[in-house]
């Protein structure tokens, strides 16, 4: 026998003359549930991607300073690892033994999320051992995916940044079908070999299909300055590459970050370095005000 929330969402009102199941979500005609599940997603203002077109261009670590950042400025912010097979958030967060509460509201269950520095995070990373190896297929990745997505119970956010898998897979496609990014920023090192796969990254996200704006392209890794020089900048992994395709193909350019000893031990210690280093929260200021305009 059916139990009552399926009655009352299967119900067909008297004066419905058609076949429900086939309309608009928003159709006239159809009777809402008092039992319908709560969307966590709905306390959520603007959701944001961070994506790169491949890995090792600090991604990750960008997601972090930028969502403190964005926090010192007096938003309300979360972030969400959807690096499903590389996750790292709980660790920049300093969360790593964080064990997710579940709620229940109206019958389905909830995660509660980490707090951590005033910012809500979920993460793979909190229902995994550090040695684990996620032998995971696609699908299974992608559910797991969605479940991070729709049964995390947000707080009142003003900004949710998604720290995406490198690439343009099945995760970025469950992403894009399953909830709406309001805007995607793009991480990238100057050098040719990590442009061309940004080229990539944009024209995804450019797709008729997708359409998902691209709010701009960050070139991390500028340049190297020592402290007894000032004055130099070595540009180890090339110079502008990022920030030439950006005006290239007419995407904004957000600005550069430099090779900084404070960004790799903040994310080491799980202190992100715009917490503690004012020159580093300086170039992520820059960013994160150009990326709150543009929305």
């Amino acid at each position: 026998m059916a139990n009552e929330k399926e009655m009352q969402a299967n119900e067909t009102p008297a004066e419905c003359t058609h076949n429900c199941s086939t309309c608009s979500a928003n159709c006239g005609s159809k009777k809402q549930s008092m039992f319908e599940a709560i969307n966590p997603l709905s306390m959520v203002g603007k959701v944001i991607g961070i994506v790169s077109g491949k890995g090792g261009v600090g991604k990750s670590t960008v997601t972090a300073n930028l969502a403190l950042t964005l926090s010192n400025m007096g938003y309300r912010v979360g972030v969400l690892d959807a690096d499903i097979y590389g996750p790292s958030q709980h660790k920049m967060f300093g969360v790593e033994d964080y064990l997710p509460d579940a709620v229940q509201e109206d019958g389905q269950d909830y995660i509660v999320p980490a707090v951590s520095m005033d910012i809500e995070l979920m993460s793979i990373g909190f229902f995994i051992q550090p040695n684990d190896a996620l032998m995971w297929r696609g699908a299974m990745a992608t559910s797991a995916l969605k479940q991070l997505l729709h049964q995390t119970m947000w707080g009142g956010l003003d900004f949710l940044l998604i720290d995406m898998p490198p690439g343009t897979g099945d995760i970025h496609l469950t992403m894009i079908s399953e909830i709406k990014l309001d805007g995607a920023v793009i991480v990238s090192t100057p050098q040719q070999i990590a442009v061309a796969d940004v080229v990539r990254g944009v024209e995804m996200f450019r797709h008729e299909q997708v359409n998902v704006p691209v709010l701009g392209i960050i070139e991390n890794m500028a340049w190297f300055t020592p402290k007894e020089l000032p004055d130099n900048k070595y540009y180890i992994f090339g110079k502008g590459g990022a920030r030439a395709y950006a005006e290239e193909v007419g995407v904004p350019f957000l600005g550069d970050i430099p090779i900084v000893q404070s960004i790799m031990e903040g994310s080491e210690s799980g202190q992100p370095s715009v917490g503690v280093d004012a020159e580093v929260e300086r170039y992520y200021r820059e960013i994160a005000q150009k990326i709150v305009a543009s929305l």
